[in-house]
């Protein structure tokens, strides 16, 4: 009996570390590409109000909110038009970004948070194909199209991820969840100075 609880215990600290280990890497993913991509993919999103009014994280949210909040992102359809935003500009640094996003995609901790991994993929597909045009400018509107896709695809999978993490920091790491509100890309009132 006492070896079965041990081993009990031994279990659910591993799990604990293992988890502690994985939001350690979606941080640094956030920190390195992940908020940067939001704000190249609201760009691209016709109704940013939309989206953006549900986005404004703050002190005040609790796990329903954030409950809530999840649920109107699963049902939310996301319109994508690649001649609104930066097409270039995210071509650039979604390229630049591939090794920092293929290195995350050989952490074995990640294949625990399935969503995150298919997040990673969606990303990586999307850099691939951006990294095969030599140029943006007058594609064809089916090419558009196809691009528009690929970045609803990671767009949508983005930003629910970057709920979770947030609902994660709010939790767990104040300070941290401090600089990701005065970071927002969904906030246009955000300023990374404290007033």
């Amino acid at each position: 009996m006492v070896t079965l609880i041990i081993h009990a215990v031994l279990s659910e600290r591993e799990k604990r570390s293992m988890l502690k280990k994985m939001n350690m890497v979606i941080g640094a993913f956030f920190a390195q590409v992940g908020t940067k991509l939001l704000e190249y993919f609201s760009s691209f999103d016709t109704d940013t109000d939309g989206i953006s009014k549900h986005l404004i994280v703050n002190n005040e949210w609790t796990d329903e909110h954030f409950d809530k909040v999840s649920k109107i992102l699963k049902n939310r359809e996301f319109k994508i038009d690649c001649r609104r935003g930066d097409l270039p500009g995210l071509q650039k640094f979604i390229v630049a970004e591939r090794g920092f996003l293929l290195g995350l995609l050989q952490n074995q901790n990640l294949l625990e948070r399935e969503e995150f991994t298919e997040l990673l993929w969606a990303v990586t597909h999307l850099a691939e194909e951006l990294s095969h045009r030599s140029g943006l400018d007058g594609l064809p509107d089916s090419d558009y199209e196809h691009l528009a896709g690929d970045i609803t695809r990671a767009y949508k999978l983005l930003v629910r991820q970057w709920l979770d993490y947030m609902e994660h920091l709010k939790g767990n790491y104040p300070y941290l969840f401090s600089l990701a509100m005065r970071t927002n890309p969904f906030d246009p009132q955000a300023r990374v100075e404290v007033a």
